[in-house]
């Protein structure tokens, strides 16, 4: 443990602030007994050093600082941006999950207790529909109006979060548009074949069950609705961002309003399932300067196809 006078200390903390304390030792006055001022900041470097403080016989006092180790000479330093970076390496630190590299979606299901059903489930989604049930499915009732929004580029993708003035009627439930986001490329795929891009219109009910709506997109004009929320994108990751003007999801959805149905899951973590999924038959387009626009954002955020374990898929004749 390295001895050293207050003034001494100080004089260091001045020189180097934030350095690690690797003291040599020092000798230094004594410091004056009697100055509150005083007394009161060193009480608080004490605290902040972990330091002992031990009076000496003349009244002043020393502060016992434990020495730490230094790096040998070329050994690296780790600064704190290189922890946070060592930290953010390791998965299980905090869950963190990625669509690439050790944190993809092989892993999902290793990164949170949470997340098990990333691997577990039997009722995965995206799937590729081929083969569905030919019926006569009844029809979405798509209730979507102008409505206030507001963005947010939440690392994963962009995602437009919608006022509670949207709604779908399906098999006799109401559900309340939550939110709408973006993949690319499409995560759905249809008898193999995968589009450009994919919306997934999130919906809920009043006891919390999910149903998702999936628009798929071609390349082709442009889409007013994708701009709008382009438009209101914010500038720095995690910032929601409300927009001035009004979003009307239904210029989303083709004219076509034929689908496939099946029960299925989040398509990130924690993969929930029991989610209800009607993926629109009929592609809408989006011009290639709207795609690209996205892909410099995400060149990728899409999960590969999971089995379809045998559940039943049904589409509209």
């Amino acid at each position: 443990m390295n001895k050293f006078s207050v003034p001494a200390l100080l004089a260091l903390a001045l020189l180097a602030p934030g350095a690690g304390w690797a003291a040599r030792g020092a000798a230094s006055a004594p410091v004056p007994a009697g100055n509150d001022t005083l007394e009161l900041l060193y009480q608080r470097l004490s605290d902040r050093l972990g330091s002992v403080r031990q009076p000496t016989a003349d009244g002043s006092m020393l502060l016992k600082v434990p020495a730490r180790s230094v790096p040998a000479a070329g050994a690296p330093v780790r600064t704190a941006a290189k922890k946070a970076t060592d930290a953010a390496a390791v998965p299980h630190v905090h869950g963190a999950w990625a669509y690439e590299g050790a944190t993809g979606p092989q892993a999902w299901a290793r990164l949170k207790p949470e997340y098990a059903k990333c691997a577990s489930g039997q009722r995965q989604s995206p799937i590729d529909l081929r083969d569905g049930f030919k019926v006569q499915l009844e029809p979405v009732g798509f209730a979507y109006q102008p409505s206030a929004f507001r963005v947010i580029d939440n690392g994963h993708t962009v995602q437009a979060n919608l006022a509670p003035d949207n709604t779908i009627t399906v098999l006799g439930r109401r559900y309340v548009l939550k939110q709408l986001h973006f993949h690319r490329p499409s995560e759905t795929r249809i008898a193999g074949r995968a589009f450009e891009m994919e919306a997934h219109l999130v919906h809920q009910d009043s006891e919390g069950r999910l149903a998702v709506v999936s628009v798929l997109f071609d390349r082709g004009a442009a889409n007013g609705t994708v701009q709008q929320v382009w438009n209101n994108l914010p500038l720095e990751k995690g910032e929601e961002q409300a927009a001035r003007v009004a979003l009307d999801p239904a210029g989303l959805l083709p004219e076509d309003r034929r689908y496939y149905t099946f029960m299925g899951s989040l398509t990130t973590p924690p993969c929930s399932e029991g989610v209800l999924w009607m993926v629109m038959k009929q592609p809408v387009t989006l011009a290639p300067e709207q795609i690209e626009l996205f892909a410099r954002l995400y060149p990728m955020n899409a999960r590969p196809v999971q089995p379809a374990a045998g559940r039943m898929v049904k589409e509209s004749e």
